[in-house]
């Protein structure tokens, strides 16, 4: 399964989807590094992927809200393991309790956006520059559900995923014309802690399996999936040979207004 060339850096990856990506990367021939906070879970993590798959692979503790310690991890990542080809901002935050928007703790919702959409601004600015020297790379960022369908139980979680997405069209459309692409991929529901922690996700059993997440980052990390750049694809959701086939237009899944009639102006 070595059709995978190349350095991928992913965040939140010592658990969870994060966990997942890192394998299945590694499996595919990719030297990986993974960041997150807990150094010394991650390192654990990072050292099974390599002895399960023979990839390099590569722990860097990194809090992505902090850019000193982005910049000084992806410099890490550089000098052990070359230039990335493919980042997957991955870590963040969800809302601590279920509670509408004006009972949230102010500190604790701001951190949850913060995880996500700093965090994800963060990496892109230290990455992305390098991408778009050697014409070269793929982002992928992780969307939700909650990116397009808010949730008012998860609204500090709502707002982060779907900043996400405006960032990727952003990037999408700053990169036009280049060989470097970004992408949301929305994972479904994936059994992990964080989703086993929602009391919304409490006896839910139909999981999206871990395995179509990491077949769709692949499949854009191989460039099979560059006509959907700047846009929304679903893990568990998309059959990978219909989107592989689909050359999307329009707006087609990306965030728009939709009108209320002909005559509405902003239409």
């Amino acid at each position: 399964m070595g059709d995978l060339t190349g350095v991928a850096l992913v965040t939140g990856a010592s658990t969870g989807i994060g966990r997942h990506l890192v394998e299945g990367l590694a499996t595919r021939g990719m030297a990986v590094a993974g960041l997150a906070r807990n150094g010394e879970r991650l390192a654990t993590t990072m050292d099974e992927v390599a002895a399960a798959t023979g990839a390099r692979t590569l722990a860097v503790a990194a809090d992505v809200t902090d850019r000193a310690a982005v910049d000084a991890a992806v410099a890490q990542v550089v000098e052990q393991l070359g230039s990335v080809d493919l980042l997957v901002n991955n870590a963040g935050l969800i809302d601590e309790f279920e509670v509408p928007l004006w009972e949230a703790d102010p500190d604790q919702w701001w951190d949850v956006v913060s995880s996500h959409v700093r965090g994800g601004f963060l990496l892109c600015r230290a990455v992305v520059p390098w991408m778009v020297l050697r014409n070269r790379g793929r982002i992928v960022n992780l969307a939700s559900g909650m990116s397009v369908r808010a949730r008012p139980e998860y609204s500090a979680y709502s707002v982060a995923k779907t900043a996400l997405m405006r960032m990727t069209e952003a990037l999408a459309g700053g990169l036009e014309g280049s060989d470097v692409r970004a992408f949301d991929v929305a994972p479904g529901v994936v059994d992990t802690p964080m989703t086993r922690s929602m009391p919304m996700w409490q006896g839910f059993t139909d999981w999206t399996p871990p395995e179509r997440v990491v077949e769709l980052v692949t499949a854009i990390a191989a460039g099979e999936l560059d006509q959907w750049s700047g846009r929304f694809l679903r893990a568990g959701g998309d059959d990978l040979d219909t989107v592989r086939a689909v050359t999307p237009e329009d707006a087609a899944r990306q965030l728009r207004l939709r009108p209320y009639g002909d005559a509405d102006p902003v239409a």
